[in-house]
């Protein structure tokens, strides 16, 4: 395979910098979604990927890693709560929450669920992004199946969700609450001022010198004492070097 001709081909035709990832893992994934689709070489995957709508968008769900649901690792996200409750929200005042690579919305959502449990009055801003427009259509629809709420309480799905056709629908009280953008970690700024940036399950996929960039520019966008959420296979072990201590086994916050 001539990946170094297929990484520039998806920069140019989907701004996705395919460099970024781990090499080796990577190409094995290209390649087993290569071999499932019954092509092999990357002159007939760029074709059929120019030629088939379906194929193309089961691509980028592929390489942009649309796995996601509510509360994932549910005592992880009690910590974030406990996080929320006696540190960010002590003061009553309104905070800023960047949910960074955020995939159906599910993380946003749940966040949201949080706030207006333990502070409903305030007027908290949650930004979620992620690169895939296809998948932030379905995030701002706010329509999920069992699987994906799966860890969702009972008096959260009774008070948050209604259910229609096997289908649960998030209210639109939670959904007012997030507003969803496209946007590239790698290759794009980031805003400023955050209390709280989540980030859980995608920057694992990338090389060190882009992790490193990445770590970087999520300490320049939090606000002193403001926290950083990664996912439970991502340990940061040289957090100093960014300006963070450790607030929990997954939550770092910013000295």
């Amino acid at each position: 395979m001539d990946m170094a001709y297929f990484e520039q081909w998806v920069l140019k035709e989907f701004n996705i910098n395919l460099s970024a990832y781990k090499s080796n893992q990577l190409h094995r994934r290209i390649g087993s979604l290569m071999s499932r689709v019954g092509v092999s070489t990357v002159e007939e995957y760029i074709t059929l990927l120019k030629k088939d709508p379906a194929q193309k968008q089961k691509f980028l769900d592929f390489i942009t890693i649309n796995v996601s649901e509510f509360f994932r690792n549910p005592e992880i996200f009690e910590d974030l709560k406990d996080k929320l409750k006696n540190e960010l929200l002590k003061n009553g005042s309104s905070i800023k929450i960047w949910s960074a690579a955020c995939s159906i919305g599910a993380e946003p959502y749940s966040i949201a669920m949080y706030l207006d449990e333990l502070s409903p009055m305030g007027r908290h801003k949650i930004i979620a992004t992620d690169i895939d427009n296809t998948i932030l259509d379905k995030a701002k629809k706010g329509e999920y199946v069992l699987s994906e709420i799966k860890n969702v309480k009972k008096e959260y799905l009774s008070k948050y969700f209604t259910i229609k056709d096997d289908k649960y629908n998030i209210s639109p009280k939670i959904k007012s609450m997030v507003t969803f953008k496209k946007h590239d970690l790698i290759l794009e700024n980031y805003e400023r001022d955050f209390d709280l940036i989540v980030c859980r399950n995608v920057v694992i996929y990338f090389n060190q010198d882009v992790k490193d960039q990445i770590y970087k520019k999520f300490s320049q966008s939090l606000k002193k004492g403001g926290l950083l959420f990664v996912g439970a296979t991502e340990s940061i072990y040289n957090y100093r070097d960014y300006g963070f201590e450790k607030a929990s086994t997954f939550i770092y916050r910013k000295l």
